[in-house]
Parts: C-alpha cells; structure tokens; sequence
C-alpha cells in the first residue's frame, strides 16, 4: 500500500484554477520531489496534502484513511526554520511532543534521545542565534520529524543556505533518511538538488499546475559526491531542463 497518496487534486482562488487533476504517491520510506518553476501551484498541492487547504475536487490519503482537509496528520516544515528564539534548542524541538500532550520534562527526554542521530549533541541548552544556519536547520528537521513520523512535507528545506552549508547539509540529510526512513515530499526550484536527493521527481508545470512527467532516479543511495559530475546525473538534468524549456 501507498504510505500517502492524493488523487486527482484541484484547486482555485475567486474563479482562478491554480492547480488542476494531480494525482502523485508516496511510498514507504521514499523521497519524492515536486520539482518546477514558480507559480505552478505546488505550495498551494502541499497545503491540500497537509489538510490546511481542502481541495475542489479530489482527495488525499495517508495508509488508507481520508484525511482530506484533516490538518495534523503529516508534519510540514516550511522555507524558514522559524525556531522559537526565547526557547532552547531541546524545547523547540519538544514543542511538537508537548503539543500531543506530553510534560515538558517527558517531552524533553524523548526529544534528547535523537539530537546524536540528527547531529545536534551539545546544542540543547543553546539558543538559535547561536547556532549556525545549517544546525538551525537540522533541529527544525527534527521537530518536524517528532511532530508526525509517518511522512514530512519539505517546502525548500535547504533554499536558505550557502553553496557549501547546503552541500554539506545534502550530505548529512541523506544519512539521516537511510536511518529514520521518513517517507518525504520536498519541494525545490533546485535541479541539482532534486536529482541529488530524490527517488522520484514529479515535474509540475503550468498554469493551472499539473503533472507533467515522473522521473525516476536509479542511482544506488547513499550517493556519493561523484555522482553530481557524473555523466548520468547529467542526463538526468538535461532530461529536466528539456521539459522545463518546453513548458
């Protein structure tokens, strides 16, 4: 069974259709990437498969049950890390247990036991101004992965960072989905990127935004450094850029 599928998904403002029939899935475990250029609706696909935004038409389910416009179901991080600045590292990222109803000390117990796993050790009683960008990051993956463990919704996780931090971050991300295997839909403008991370690649195009291909990534993970100036990877952006080019 599919860990989430959404189903012929449409949706329009005063009149507009901003997206119209997509269908996508995403398998246990996967990470799958909605890839395409801006205005092609898919922030406004994320908000239905989160259940912030109910749909037209179609529907979205999560192992099987309905959870069209049911929002809480799937975790949802956002472009910015948008850490609570007057809270530690270890109560942001507990924010999530307490929210489901755990006591702090409880909350703070569990959510200790992952900041080895995510790179975060040492970090728990500092404040986010002192961390950098990329741990900033890292611990909004956390709560994001601590609010909802079944699938992850990833709005350019990875946009706000420099070249190196963000290769860097590429790097560790993809170790830490081979351990916790979070089923994830990302988004990203990035091609490099998509082609780096995801199992599939859902090309979105147009207005309204539709599907208009999938592309599979056969690459073996964990993938090396070497694999970005390989000559499959640059197939794979030459196939991209051809369907952008056309859309």
């Amino acid at each position: 069974m599919d860990k989430l599928t959404a189903n012929h998904i449409s949706v329009s403002y005063d009149g507009v259709k901003i997206i119209e029939d997509i269908s996508i899935e995403l398998h246990n475990g996967e990470i799958v990437c909605l890839l395409g250029v801006s205005g092609a609706g898919k922030t406004t696909l994320f908000n239905v498969i989160s259940g912030l935004l109910k749909p037209d038409t179609g529907k979205v389910e999560l192992d099987g049950a309905d959870i069209t416009g049911k929002a809480g179901k799937v975790s949802y991080m956002l472009q910015k890390d948008l850490l609570l600045p007057f809270k530690t590292i270890i109560d942001n990222v507990s924010l999530p247990l307490i929210i489901g109803g755990l006591k702090k000390a409880e909350a703070r117990t569990v959510a200790s036991k992952y900041f080895e796993e995510f790179g975060l050790a040492g970090t728990e009683k500092k404040y986010p101004h002192q961390l950098s960008g990329g741990m900033r990051q890292r611990a909004a993956l956390l709560r994001t992965y601590l609010f909802s463990d079944k699938v992850a919704l990833l709005d350019e996780p990875f946009s706000a960072l420099d070249t190196i931090t963000k290769s860097n971050m590429h790097e560790w991300y993809l170790s830490v989905m081979e351990q916790i295997k979070l089923s994830t839909l990302f988004i990203t403008h990035d091609i490099d990127e998509a082609i780096l991370l995801s199992d599939r690649i859902y090309m979105m195009t147009g207005k309204p935004g539709k599907i208009k291909e999938e592309i599979r990534i056969t690459e073996p993970k964990p993938r090396s450094k070497e694999f970005v100036v390989s000559e499959e990877f640059m197939n794979y952006k030459k196939q991209i850029l051809k369907i952008l080019e056309g859309s």
